[in-house]
């Protein structure tokens, strides 16, 4: 692959090399790359150049934007790849924290420190009316577009990702609301309807609120006294979506305690008695277990409202999520291991578990202490 060099002005070259023939239209491929320096320096990235070409890591100088190519990466990759809620808030990440800021540099040119300086400035002023914006959220739009940017390497555009050497910030740890013995029985006592039933629920078995407003009757053996979850509720702006669960170990059996198969038949025998008072006959076994008055699927940012509204006559601003990491709490309490408890909230791995709710186990370091001074004995 020859090449050569030639001065343009002074201390201004143009280097000039052959990267043979296009494989599709036969042509052959010529390029030019002006630079300033020394003639040493020319040589030099004229060799590495060509070095690049021999081994086909070459990547040719391209005038595409930041911006540009994360609109190609979003139609071409993003959706095909992921789910719609997932798909919608990539959007929303790149529209508002990426787009605006480095959107406009040429793909090439974007350098880790144009990446730290984004962090640093969405941090300053990268929230609602010019506010601050959480580090949490800041990380977020990091990992997208980490991911945006490993997939421009994979495809050839750029050589390396910028945003693999860059760290976004550092997030504080967040206290898991986790709800008393007290107040459950409190907020409980003040639920009425499908509220109180879907509260009791979530208390038993940790369900995520799209796991629950998927929930149907077919999926619920109320003999044996378990629940079988096979399904999410999402919702996006396009509307709601049943989906199949992230990973193998969301589609999982879950036992019921007796109270909650006392509240679900109760729940059934209603639902049913409303069914004929309105003629309309016996329910399918696929019907939802808590849908609207029409039978559709409740959307769950409805369900959230409705319960904020609820909950906060009990004094103290609780959510939802919170019945999920109740569940989970009550059962470290009682000495329940990690991977059960795992199983039952549908973690991918036992270090997921460990990483949300590790801090909630007491130190135990004594104890072992005591098993190794039986080993000397």
């Amino acid at each position: 692959m020859p090449g050569h060099i030639r001065q343009r002005g002074k201390g201004t070259w143009e280097l000039k090399f052959d990267l043979g023939r296009d494989p599709l239209t036969g042509k052959r491929q010529v390029r030019y790359v002006s630079l300033k320096g020394t003639k040493r320096e020319a040589q030099a990235e004229l060799t590495r150049r060509l070095a690049e070409a021999q081994s086909g890591t070459y990547v040719d100088p391209s005038k595409l934007s930041v911006a540009e190519f994360l609109d190609r990466w979003a139609q071409d990759w993003v959706s095909m790849n992921v789910s719609p809620k997932t798909g919608e808030r990539y959007g929303q990440l790149l529209d508002n924290q990426v787009k605006p800021h480095v959107g406009a540099l040429p793909i090439q040119k974007l350098r880790p420190v144009h990446l730290s300086e984004l962090y640093a400035k969405l941090l300053r002023e990268g929230g609602v009316d010019g506010g601050p914006l959480s580090a949490r959220s800041v990380g977020h739009a990091h990992r997208c577009l980490r991911r945006a940017l490993g997939h421009a390497t994979q495809w050839g555009i750029i050589t390396t990702n910028p945003a693999a050497v860059v760290s976004p910030p550092k997030v504080q740890d967040k206290e898991i609301q986790i709800i008393r013995e007290d107040e459950i029985r409190n907020v409980l006592g003040k639920l009425k309807g499908h509220l109180h039933s879907i509260a009791t629920l979530a208390l038993a078995t940790g369900m995520r609120r799209g796991e629950l407003l998927a929930l149907r009757w077919i999926d619920v053996d109320l003999d044996a006294g378990a629940i079988h979850v096979e399904r999410s509720l999402e919702q996006t702006r396009a509307g709601l979506r049943f989906k199949s669960p992230k990973t193998k170990h969301g589609r999982r059996s879950i036992t019921l305690p007796p109270p909650a198969v006392r509240e679900l038949r109760a729940l059934r025998k209603a639902q049913q008695e409303q069914r004929l008072a309105l003629g309309l006959g016996k329910a399918p076994d696929d019907a939802l277990v808590f849908p609207t008055a029409d039978g559709e699927p409740r959307k769950p940012n409805a369900l959230t409202n409705e319960w904020i509204i609820a909950t906060t006559a009990t004094g103290r601003r609780i959510s939802l999520h919170a019945l999920r990491h109740t569940h989970a709490s009550s059962l470290i309490a009682a000495g329940i291991d990690i991977l059960t408890i795992g199983r039952r909230l549908g973690h991918a791995k036992a270090a997921v578990t460990l990483n949300v709710y590790g801090h909630l186990y007491a130190s135990t370091d004594d104890r072992a202490a005591q098993v190794i001074e039986a080993l000397f004995q």
